[in-house]
């Protein structure tokens, strides 16, 4: 009885677990679910017979050791930047590994090693990085065997609240790791645009995000993801004039989110000492420059937008401006907003989430133009078992069944760009409602 180690049981690993658990019972496989807040496993798991819940400490050397080595194959689902140490451990033991996170440096770092023991290192099978890469690959090869020439590829992605749950003028609420959100965007956007290289710092992100449209779902803001370039080599695309790879949200967000950038509180390099004795709106404040006028007409004014704008309406809203005391006693800026949004923005009994994802080629054959929009939209069934667990988690889970199996054999650091693992893992994502519109021009 061959057993998996699945280390993470937050939002989004409901339907991984569930799915796996499910294909036990045909593979007589053993589920073992670890995370730092056992009840979390425990509901996950269920009760199922093949299923066992446990309190799993990443920090704990020997019992994170001791699971790896009993296990066929771990599935980290924990933040990416905790990924490094399982995945050494992992070549240490000779075990296979599957995440859905971005291929970090430390496991770039591991490829030789861990091609040389046989070991594969799976990262980038889940949502965005995964199912972006799976879908984009089958139609950019799809126009190679026709002999066309790709001359634009932009490819967007986000995680949003479904329209009938959603009651918050940011159309959004938490689906995944709320920090993430929170920092989302920080460091430099490079993406490339009719044959010139872009580079987009942080402060000017939000502020020259693009709107894209989607039948049925109207418009959507997009700002541009960290690296877009290296994703050219990836694709097979080296010589592409225009390449971009960003973040869908809400129409309307980037504007709001940018006036908390320039205000800086969504940066995590320091902390506030005795935030606990500043109200929310004394904490503002102290980002302001010294003025007549309220918070509000002063916030205004620094931010570059209208005192009765539907921007700063958002950010009324979130609470920001409010006399109720902040409930931590040190905290970065960054922390101190997502204390706040994560009660204002969280999924509540019965809420939806939904996940936005579209690509747009651009490409000539036999001298005639084209433009290719592969869009897909999907909801979740709850506030549990969202379209976030959904894209995310069954991917992975797809790519742990093949790999066990036998159906895929590779090793090393691997992502999932190939036919052999993305044409079954799509056709099967169909028969789970993750369904592509395709539309030619």
């Amino acid at each position: 009885m061959k057993s998996i180690l699945i280390i993470g049981a937050g939002r989004s690993a409901s339907a991984l677990i569930s799915y796996l658990l499910e294909q036990s019972k045909t593979h007589s496989w053993t589920i073992r679910v670890g995370d730092y807040n056992e009840q979390f496993a425990i509901d996950r798991v269920g009760g199922h017979a093949n299923g066992l819940a446990f309190r799993f400490d990443i920090n704990n050397q020997n019992q994170r050791e001791e699971e790896i080595q009993r296990a066929d194959l771990v599935v980290s689902m924990l933040p990416a930047t905790m990924h490094g140490q399982v995945a050494q451990d992992c070549v240490q033991f000779g075990k296979h590994l599957v995440t859905a996170s971005y291929v970090s440096e430390t496991m770039r770092e591991l490829h030789n090693e861990a091609k040389l023991k046989g070991v594969l290192l799976m990262n980038e099978i889940g949502l965005d990085p995964g199912i972006d890469h799976m879908s984009a690959m089958q139609i950019i090869e799809e126009v190679r065997a026709k002999g066309g020439v790709m001359n634009a590829f932009y490819s967007y992605c986000g995680g949003l609240v479904a329209p009938e749950s959603n009651d918050n003028p940011w159309g959004y609420k938490f689906s995944w790791n709320p920090r993430n959100v929170i920092l989302a965007g920080q460091g430099i956007a490079q993406f490339i645009e009719k044959g010139k290289y872009k580079y987009l710092p942080y402060q000017h992100l939000f502020a020259q995000s693009k709107t894209i449209s989607i039948d049925g779902y109207g418009t959507f803001d997009a700002y541009a993801n960290r690296d877009s370039l290296s994703y050219r080599g990836v694709y097979g695309l080296e010589s592409i004039p225009t390449m971009l790879r960003g973040t869908l949200r809400a129409d309307g967000f980037c504007k709001a989110w940018d006036v908390f950038v320039k205000l800086g509180i969504t940066d995590d390099s320091w902390k506030l000492k005795n935030a606990n004795e500043f109200t929310y709106a004394e904490f503002i404040e102290t980002f302001l420059p010294s003025g007549a006028g309220s918070i509000k007409q002063r916030l205004a004014a620094f931010s570059g937008i209208e005192e009765k704008s539907t921007s700063m309406n958002m950010i009324e809203w979130t609470g920001i401006l409010n006399i109720d005391k902040i409930p931590l006693q040190e905290a970065s800026p960054a922390q101190i907003l997502q204390e706040l949004l994560e009660r204002k923005w969280k999924l509540q009994s019965g809420d939806k989430d939904m996940v936005v994802m579209q690509h747009i080629f651009e490409y000539t054959i036999n001298g005639k133009s084209h433009t290719h929009t592969s869009s897909l939209v999907v909801k979740g069934d709850d506030e549990v078992h969202t379209a976030m667990a959904k894209t995310v988690g069954l991917p992975a889970a797809i790519a742990v069944k093949m790999v066990l199996t036998g159906a895929f054999s590779g090793s090393g650091v691997v992502v999932p760009v190939s036919k052999e693992l993305y044409q079954p893992i799509l056709k099967e994502l169909q028969s789970h409602g993750i369904i592509f519109n395709e539309v030619v021009n």
